[in-house]
């Protein structure tokens, strides 16, 4: 079987908005107010919680890796507690995946969010069902970029880790397929949209409606 691996945070879902809750959860209990916005920061919120309370932190003059350390748990707890309040997937994620689910292609997840939170999100979302795998930051001893959690990814979805397409939003996940051997799609209507052609992908997708078309072309029809 061939399969197609989602990055889940910016590439199926915008959850910047609840991230950037929880990292400001964070500052204030240090004493710095609301430090993060959406308009400035909702790509400093898909990079993940410590890059977002390294950037908080920076733009207070507050840096200190004991701090961001001592703090991440914090922001874990908060944003598991308020995980799904303004999270949206983006228009057409869902229909894609169903398309691509109904002509054969295994379909999962391989996201650097905690494989916990992520399977929280999807249930609370109501979708986890429609995913055959979730490998998340934890599952494995390694974590994207290593093209392993990708592999693993596949092999849980049915399929053989050479045949599958990761659809990202990151240099992260275009250099977990390169290291993996396989084609990478890189969304552009995520906030880091206007960086991903020099990033260099296989194809870049401007909207989900083109996406199982998109995939036949790169890794051949489902079975």
């Amino acid at each position: 079987m061939r399969t197609v691996i989602f990055d889940l945070d910016g590439t199926l879902a915008d959850t910047s908005g609840d991230l950037l809750a929880a990292a400001n959860h964070c500052f204030r209990e240090m004493g710095h107010g609301d430090v993060l916005n959406q308009a400035q920061d909702a790509g400093i919120a898909l990079r993940g919680g410590r890059m977002m309370l390294s950037h908080g932190l920076r733009r207070v003059g507050a840096h200190d890796e004991s701090t961001i350390n001592s703090y991440y748990p914090v922001l874990l707890d908060a944003y598991a507690q308020d995980i799904d309040t303004h999270t949206q997937f983006y228009p057409g994620a869902l229909d894609a995946v169903a398309a691509l689910s109904a002509t054969g292609y295994g379909v999962g997840i391989c996201t650097n969010k905690p494989e916990h939170l992520a399977e929280l999100l999807l249930t609370r979302m109501g979708v986890r069902d429609r995913f055959l795998s979730l490998v998340g930051a934890d599952t494995l001893s390694v974590r994207k970029p290593d093209p392993e959690p990708l592999r693993e990814a596949a092999r849980r979805a049915g399929g053989h880790p050479d045949l599958c397409v990761l659809i990202g939003d990151s240099d992260t996940d275009r250099n977990t397929a390169r290291a993996a051997g396989v084609p990478s799609v890189l969304v552009t209507f995520g906030p880091s949209g206007d960086d991903m052609a020099a990033l260099e992908p296989e194809a870049l997708l401007h909207h989900f409606d083109d996406l199982p078309e998109m995939v036949r072309g790169l890794i051949g029809v489902a079975a």
